[in-house]
């Protein structure tokens, strides 16, 4: 049985200790972290019968806990991460690892001098649907990729505060399609150019972001990619993913709470899509999770790795650049 620890006890670090409690085997909580526990946090990890921390240094300095969850804000992942492999524990971060390259390179540097795991959170990689997409493309089902589209829309803003401190929409948002494209087509991104204006809060764009952007991609296999994103979808959480092929085409659509169409004289109605992140996708928090365990108990490799996060935050990077100066940017224009 895999001991881990969560450093974080936020939305996030609630998920993941539900899902190893109810649904991930061979693991368990061991403790759970966190330097700003509210009432209702304090009550939750009461409830689910949690070990808690006030500083996260305890469950590094625990020698039965094998592996960490860092689920903090985003400015503590690295420094974290540096020590949680220094004191010899498998780790599991949230993405981004960093939104500094210079703090990414310091993980990857300590990492190198063990053998311990490390895993990425970009959940939707283990989504079910996603994975039906990237099998049919791995299969050689569709022929060789040439277009891949991805729709990807809140179905509300993040607060403001949280705008400010999030590092814009490409490392906070879009950062899972950039991922996703990757997943998608097994190829790294070559050249990123976007268009992105504000079009749902003006407070976002008074805070230095933007909430709607189309972006454009070529691949290094030769590919290209479009992606849509939008901060507000009144009808809820929409994504959807296609990827077209020289021998065909795979495409998903949303998941709903049921398949039912209601037809009748006054038009046909279906059900609107899951309407959060956590309703959408928290089968596929399980399974990263399991996946991560399964990774260290068998000593086989993570599913989704530092490099990943990376190519992820340089994607996330280059966009940046080209929406600022209003041009296609080559990703290897962003020096590691």
């Amino acid at each position: 049985m895999l001991n881990i620890g969560i450093i974080g006890a936020g939305r996030i670090g609630k998920v993941h200790g539900q899902s190893i409690k109810f649904h991930v085997k061979n693991a368990q909580v061991a403790a759970i972290a966190d330097s700003f526990w509210t009432e209702e946090s304090r009550q939750w990890a009461k409830e689910m019968g949690f070990t808690t921390y006030d500083d996260y240094h305890k469950i590094l300095e625990d020698a039965s806990i094998d592996a960490v969850m860092i689920c903090s804000s985003t400015q503590t992942h690295a420094p974290i991460s540096i020590e949680a492999i220094r004191a010899g524990k498998h780790v599991f971060c949230e993405k981004p690892v960093s939104k500094d390259l210079g703090e990414i390179k310091a993980v990857m540097q300590e990492l190198e001098k063990t053998n311990l795991k490390y895993q990425v959170g970009f959940n939707r990689r283990f989504d079910h649907n996603f994975r039906a997409v990237r099998e049919a493309v791995t299969s050689g089902k569709i022929g060789d990729p040439q277009i891949v589209k991805i729709t990807s829309r809140d179905p509300d803003a993040p607060p403001i505060e949280y705008v400010k401190v999030s590092g814009g929409i490409f490392l906070d948002m879009t950062i899972h399609d950039f991922d996703m494209v990757r997943y998608l087509t097994g190829s790294d991104v070559e050249e990123i150019y976007v268009n992105g204006a504000v079009l749902v809060d003006p407070r976002i764009g008074e805070a230095g972001d933007i909430d709607t952007a189309i972006i454009t991609m070529k691949l290094k296999n030769g590919a290209l990619a479009v992606i849509d994103n939008s901060r507000k979808a009144v009808y809820g959480y929409d994504q959807r993913a296609e990827v077209f092929g020289s021998n065909g085409q795979v495409a998903v659509s949303n998941d709903t709470q049921s398949s039912a169409v209601i037809s009748t004289t006054d038009g046909i109605i279906g059900e609107k899509p899951l309407y959060f992140f956590l309703e959408r996708y928290m089968e596929s928090f399980a399974r990263e999770v399991s996946e991560f365990t399964e990774a260290i108990l068998n000593d086989t490799p993570v599913p989704v790795t530092v490099v990943d996060g990376l190519q992820a935050v340089l994607i996330g990077m280059a966009a940046g650049k080209s929406f600022k100066e209003h041009r296609p940017v080559k990703v290897s224009e962003i020096q590691f």
